[in-house]
């Protein structure tokens, strides 16, 4: 059965509550009550997770709309959602799904097994499956089950996430984990004031990904007024070329959405300053995002030569030979 499937990583606690362990929030919940991410409830002192095999999105999408620029360019990856999410974004660009439990609504989505997941992907000539568009980490039994099957198939799983899973569900998912694409938001206060979360978390998850060999990318989506100031770009830059200089980083143009449509979009200048300090803090790849055509490409960071060429989610030219530019023989890190 699809629903209502026993929840990994939590400890039963007096009174019949329960302390979840899949993410850093380490929800304490009581009978038939719900955790921050309103998607795991606890039945008489057992916890459940209500999305397993019920997803809200299946669709085909290109690697580079998650984005991951160093991983495998220009293929086509199967991209899948449940709904729920346990962060409660202001700007959240898919809150018509992930905040569906938080805001009340009913739990949605078809019935999908595990080995359909996989056979689709397979027909759409995918070469990923993509756990994205809400937070992959609340749907977790069901991602673990899907990525075991799929690469059991020759097929790489790739995650789409806030960070904020534990380190013990970040070791459970690594043998399967190929690639992630990680959101930095911002410093702490950001996070407790737009998030409803802390940062540190999410930085020790990077860490930790790296260090287990996990490709990562990091996106920021740059706010003004919120995460925009020079300290708070060169904060997060510092921090990432202190894990490896070699992480990409994309930062990406906000577009007022969901809650927090005070705030401007933001200015192109504000995204080219963003890419200067990125360098400066020394990281060898900084993308801009949301601003097809201008800083999409991936250049030697040795001799300058470009390597792969983009126009928005389209890979127009990947000259990369072996990993290794063809101009200089500098290795380019990634999956090639």
């Amino acid at each position: 059965m699809l629903f209502m499937t026993e929840a990994l990583f939590y400890d039963k606690l007096d009174g019949g509550a329960v302390r979840c362990g899949l993410c850093n929030h380490f929800c304490r919940i009581k009978p038939e009550k719900r955790g921050i991410c309103g998607v795991r409830e606890n039945y008489g002192g057992v916890l459940k997770t209500l999305v397993y095999g019920r997803l809200i999105a299946m669709h085909v999408d290109p690697i580079e709309k998650k984005p991951l620029y160093h991983f495998m360019p220009g293929h086509l990856s199967y991209s899948i959602a449940t709904v729920g999410c346990n962060f409660r974004c202001l700007h959240c660009q898919n809150a018509d799904i992930s905040q569906i439990p938080a805001e009340g609504g009913a739990i949605r989505g078809e019935r999908v097994e595990p080995e359909r997941v996989v056979a689709e992907a397979l027909s759409a000539g995918c070469r990923s499956v993509a756990y994205t568009y809400t937070e992959p980490t609340i749907f977790f039994e069901y991602a673990l089950d899907v990525s075991r099957l799929a690469a059991d198939r020759g097929l790489k799983n790739v995650f789409v996430s806030n960070g904020y899973m534990s380190e013990e569900a970040t070791r459970t998912i690594e043998p399967y984990l190929d690639a992630i694409n990680v959101d930095l938001k911002g410093n702490d206060g950001f996070y407790r004031k737009v998030c409803g979360a802390r940062l540190d978390p999410v930085k020790r998850t990077i860490e930790l990904m790296w260090g287990l060999g996990i490709w990562v990318e990091v996106t920021t989506l740059v706010i003004p007024g919120y995460n925009d100031s020079d300290e708070d770009l060169r904060e997060i830059a510092e921090f990432l070329s202190s894990v490896s200089p070699e992480i990409p980083w994309h930062v990406t143009a906000f577009y007022p959405t969901y809650r927090l449509k005070d705030a401007p979009p933001t200015p192109a200048k504000t995204i080219r300053r963003a890419e200067e300090i990125g360098r400066g803090a020394g990281l060898n790849f900084v993308y801009a995002g949301n601003i097809p055509g201008e800083g999409e490409n991936t250049t030697c960071p040795a001799c300058g030569e470009t390597l792969v060429e983009r126009f928005g989610f389209r890979v127009a030219r990947n000259g990369i030979v072996d990993g290794r530019c063809p101009s200089c023989g500098e290795g380019i890190p990634g999956v090639w």
